[in-house]
This record gives C-alpha cells, sequence and structure tokens, in this order.
C-alpha cells in the first residue's frame, strides 16, 4: 500500500472541495483539518485495513450528538 494519498473531499458544512493529505505510515488516524472557504472544522477518521489492504475515510462536521 502506498504512503501518502491526496485525496478530494467535499466539506459537510459547505459542500466546497478540498484536497487533504494522508499519510498511512502512522496507521489509524483521527483529526482535523479546516475549510479553506468556510473555516469550519472537517473531522476526518482514517482507517487502515491491511487484511484487504484499503483505506477508509470517514468525513463528519462533528457537531452531530449521541444519545
Amino acid at each position: 500500500m502506498k504512503q501518502l494519498y491526496n485525496q478530494r473531499i467535499s466539506c459537510p458544512h459547505c459542500g466546497h472541495h478540498i484536497f487533504v493529505d494522508l499519510d498511512t505510515s502512522e496507521g489509524d488516524q483521527d483529526f482535523y483539518e479546516d475549510c479553506a472557504a468556510c473555516c469550519n472544522p472537517i473531522h476526518l477518521n482514517m482507517h487502515i485495513d491491511e487484511a484487504i489492504n484499503k483505506l477508509e475515510l470517514r468525513i463528519d462536521s462533528d457537531d452531530e450528538q449521541i444519545f
């Protein structure tokens, strides 16, 4: 599996498309990137499934509430 990826995502707040750099050498990650258009934080959760050689990226606005 490659170690560096450049992925295009949509901001969950405004829909603007931005590019994020993903580094798989650190393993699973949970981090934030700010949207260049609306400046709101975007929550990214990256999971590496080495068994099937797949990278999963979950994106949300991190303002959802869990009850």
